[in-house]
């Protein structure tokens, strides 16, 4: 049962990706920048951005049926090294007590505004 999630944002169907793809229990959400796709501003701050993607994310997630404690995974790409220890505290806050498998990679994204992009794999847990 395979499930496409859309935050609706313009990109996604112009560049032809899904927010998400729930496959059983499987989900693979795709890599998410900071916009607020309810305005498509994007904050200045990485901090901001942070947050944002992790809502959105969240979002994602819990429309495919399944929630943040599920993700087993996480990349994390960002655009300038000082971000790192700036983001770190977000992100313990998010996932420190999941404690998914992760990677953060120091690069370039699609547009200058863009400090950092989040991309997660969730395996659903027994509830039981």
């Amino acid at each position: 049962m395979r499930k496409l999630i859309s935050t609706g944002s313009p990109f996604e169907k112009t560049a032809g990706y899904s927010r998400a793809v729930a496959d059983g229990d499987w989900c693979f959400v795709s890599g998410t920048t900071g916009y607020d796709y309810s305005s498509m501003a994007m904050p200045d701050a990485v901090e901001d951005q942070t947050r944002n993607a992790l809502a959105t994310i969240g979002k994602a997630l819990g429309e495919a049926g399944f929630e943040m404690a599920d993700v087993v995974r996480a990349h994390y790409y960002v655009t300038d090294r000082s971000y790192v220890q700036r983001v770190f505290p977000i992100l313990g806050e998010a996932f420190g007590d999941i404690r998914p498998a992760a990677t953060m990679i120091v690069c370039e994204l699609n547009e200058p505004e863009m400090k950092i992009e989040i991309e997660v794999t969730a395996l659903r847990r027994d509830r039981g």
